[in-house]
């Protein structure tokens, strides 16, 4: 990965044939670079930005990053149909406020219902850790429900202090978010079956296993 904001922002061409995850921080970063390498990196999405108070991140994912944001997604809309649960996926795009000076590019996320500008929520592969605190970014732009996937299980946040406050007054070492054991948004969602079967490599094995875990779960309820 370069080594500096401006080689970034000016050089042509930008290289990702290399499968290892990089990240590349920089400090110091005003608002006008980070929309100037937002514009950029337009049409290579590839990449994602992360912005908090003149800090820039940008992570380079790994093709093993990238497999399970994929079967994680594929896995969530198969429960999203089963459950006739109305969804806007909204992938890796942009969300920025430059009034609270945040700015992020989720690995995946969704509008439950209808759609939004900000996603309900925000989910984000983590196999290398970061300087940027997601969750802060993430309070800032105003995201109900923050998933992070990390070691092979799910870490669920709900946000509880969505003030304009520069800090959050609840919560305040996660951010104003209240770690979670079940999703609020998706309170039917077995978070154990879903951890289990994005284990699987094999896609066709996770699906079968997720579309069973789903049918023998509502088959306990009858």
């Amino acid at each position: 990965m370069v080594s500096s904001l401006k080689e970034l922002i000016d050089e042509p061409e930008l290289d990702h044939s290399n499968d290892p995850e990089e990240r590349f921080m920089s400090s110091g970063v005003s608002w006008e670079s980070y929309e100037s390498l937002l514009a950029k990196l337009e049409n290579n999405s590839h990449y994602r930005v992360n912005y908090l108070d003149g800090i820039l991140e940008i992570v380079s994912p790994s093709i093993r990053h990238e497999k399970i944001k994929t079967n994680l997604g594929m896995l969530l809309e198969r429960f999203f149909y089963s459950k006739r649960i109305r969804f806007v996926p909204m992938g890796s795009s942009t969300f920025k406020n430059k009034a609270r000076k945040a700015g992020a590019e989720p690995d995946e996320c969704y509008c439950i219902g209808e759609e939004k500008k900000v996603p309900d929520l925000a989910i984000e592969v983590v196999l290398t850790s970061g300087s940027v605190s997601k969750l802060e970014i993430y309070r800032r732009l105003g995201v109900a429900e923050v998933w992070f996937w990390e070691s092979n299980q799910f870490k669920l946040y709900h946000l509880r202090d969505n003030s304009q406050k520069e800090q959050a007054t609840v919560y305040s070492n996660t951010y104003g978010y209240e770690a979670l054991s079940k999703s609020e948004i998706l309170p039917e969602l077995d978070i154990s079956l879903l951890e289990q079967c994005l284990t699987i490599s094999d896609s066709i094995q996770a699906i079968d296993e997720f579309e069973q875990g789903l049918k023998a779960a509502d088959e306990q309820k009858q």
